[in-house]
């Protein structure tokens, strides 16, 4: 019987939980908001398909029937919190007896992103639900966040940076997905915890630079860029800007040392899957290999004249957009590694098990 669930099941973390599942010959219900191709390779592949709107009770409901535990990844939406309510009525109709659900390293009640705050929200309601065991997996940075230019390293020698001198240790969706697996199967142990999978070693910018230099073959430039320049590349490549809106303030974190703060570094993948993480390097491999990131005379030329032509492009106004949007800030906003609930928790979390600390109660 199918007894466990994953939403966003055909996203990063998402479809690598489903993954892991298949590969241990555990049947999974992956949750998806419509059948498009990337729903058939996943039921081609064995996983049962359920689809629903997650802002729809009703949906939700049907989805969750006759499963015990949820892998919940928070949509990436300015109602994100709404969805989460959804989902926790539908958990509580149906009997769902856990929740394992994704976080962020950075999640605070004041934080100037929309999204971070509501994810800190959502950990306290979803750790008030009764009779269901709620596990939070908050991991700092993705090596996705720092692997999407791998097009501009293989075709150009140039590796973007927005994150200065600062470091973290970037972990891959696939050793999130691994943690996700084994919480999954037997949550209760874990209920009322928290769970930080980080890579093996804390890198900058240019650290990754090297290292990508090495996996592409070719010498690969660090190049500092200012947040405006980037924000006329994600213009142009359709990234969406309440993705953006927040993203900046993640950088500015970033900058100040959020990312690395109690050590940076957590043993939480080792403990959980009784493997090491993955070095940057074995997971920049995969993403060189993937089509965006192939090298040839033609893309090559493509790529320079796309770089050549960013600044001409348009950028962001991105508080213009808040404006627009009513996302207003709290009256007193501050970065999460200014915030002292969050380095409250954040020092609980690494003084408890490796990674791990209950959640705690705000003054």
């Amino acid at each position: 019987m199918t007894r466990i669930l994953v939403t966003a099941a055909t996203g990063k973390t998402g479809a690598a939980v489903v993954a892991e599942r298949l590969a241990a010959g555990r049947p999974v219900r992956a949750l998806v908001h419509r059948q498009d191709a990337r729903s058939e390779r996943l039921r081609a592949q064995g996983a049962e398909i359920a689809v629903a709107d997650m802002f729809d009770v009703a949906q939700l409901t049907a989805a969750l029937e006759g499963i015990e535990s949820a892998y919940f990844v928070p949509v990436f939406h300015p109602r994100m919190a709404e969805a989460a309510t959804a989902f926790a009525v539908a958990a509580q109709a149906t009997g769902l007896k856990a929740i394992v659900q994704l976080s962020q390293w950075l999640a605070s009640p004041a934080h100037p992103s929309l999204m971070t705050r509501q994810l800190w929200l959502v950990e306290r309601q979803f750790a008030a639900l009764p009779g269901i065991a709620h596990v939070i997996v908050n991991p700092g940075m993705f090596a996705d966040n720092f692997l999407r230019v791998m097009d501009f390293a293989a075709l150009l020698g140039i590796y973007p940076v927005l994150t200065g001198t600062s470091r973290s240790a970037p972990v891959s969706n696939e050793d999130i997905a691994a943690c996700v697996a084994v919480l999954l199967e037997d949550p209760v142990p874990h209920a009322g915890r928290r769970y930080r999978p980080s890579g093996p070693e804390l890198l900058s910018g240019a650290e990754m630079a090297r290292i990508v230099a090495g996996v592409v073959g070719h010498e690969v430039l660090p190049v500092n860029m200012a947040f405006w320049m980037f924000l006329k590349v994600a213009r142009m490549q359709g990234v969406d800007p309440f993705e953006l809106s927040g993203f900046r303030h993640y950088m500015a974190d970033h900058r100040r040392g959020a990312f690395s703060f109690d050590g940076g570094v957590s043993d939480v993948v080792a403990e959980l899957t009784g493997r090491p993480a993955e070095q940057f390097e074995a997971t920049a491999r995969r993403y060189a290999a993937m089509p965006f990131a192939r090298v040839s005379a033609g893309r090559r030329l493509r790529a320079m004249a796309d770089f050549m032509g960013v600044p001409l492009m348009p950028g962001y106004d991105l508080d213009r957009y808040d404006r627009q949007h009513g996302f207003s800030p709290p009256a007193e906003a501050r970065l999460a590694v200014d915030d002292p609930v969050w380095r409250a928790e954040r020092e609980a979390q690494g003084r408890s098990l490796p990674g791990a600390a209950p959640l705690t109660a705000v003054a």
